[in-house]
């Protein structure tokens, strides 16, 4: 019994402490992560790669920007801030002269390499083909890396809850019947 107690006790008491410390900590990482990302769903090294096509095909880089606007949200039913609006937007304003950084003033801060990749093709008449493609791949494996980490922190992170797992069982299975049999060995 006491055996038993001892066994639950690790997850009784720091446990409540450390989710509400992971919990405020995922959560104040999320809100982080929400104000730099584009919203879930769209996935920038698509876009990268829709308006390489596009401009492959020979659109304008406005009209690239507001098909691929249209694209992302057909209905037109999404805040003003989101991606398809904020490309619509941008084409729009490019369309009507504006300047290349007043036009992306509204713009998502995760559609940057978009606008990076986009803006010698605008400022300078550079192909944007091979930048576009760059910037993908980029995208992508900046993508690869960061669930690389993630992964290796999980590893790290179970080996302790593992361990508290499979003691008590090896405990309880190994030690305390050897213990027992050489305690009976003894006294009988």
């Amino acid at each position: 019994m006491v055996l038993a107690l001892l066994s639950v006790l690790p997850w009784a008491l720091p446990g409540r402490a450390a989710l509400v410390r992971r919990t405020r900590a995922r959560t104040a990482r999320d809100a982080r992560a929400a104000a730099i990302r584009v919203p879930p769903g769209v996935d920038v090294a698509v876009l990268l790669d829709l308006a390489d096509a596009a401009l492959g095909a020979g659109a304008s880089v406005p009209g690239t920007l507001q098909a691929i606007g249209r694209a992302v949200d057909p209905m037109g039913t999404a805040p003003a801030g989101a991606v398809g609006p904020a490309l619509r937007q941008a084409g729009s304003a490019l369309l009507l002269g504006a300047p290349w950084a007043e036009a992306w003033a509204m713009t998502p801060p995760g559609l940057r390499p978009l606008v990076d990749a986009l803006e010698p093709a605008w400022q300078d008449g550079a192909a944007p083909g091979p930048l576009l493609r760059r910037a993908a791949a980029a995208v992508r494996a900046d993508r690869q890396q960061h669930a690389q980490e993630a992964a290796a922190r999980l590893g790290v992170r179970l080996v302790l809850p593992l361990g508290l797992c499979f003691l008590p069982a090896f405990v309880l299975l190994g030690i305390v019947p050897v213990v027992l049999a050489a305690g009976g060995g003894l006294l009988g």
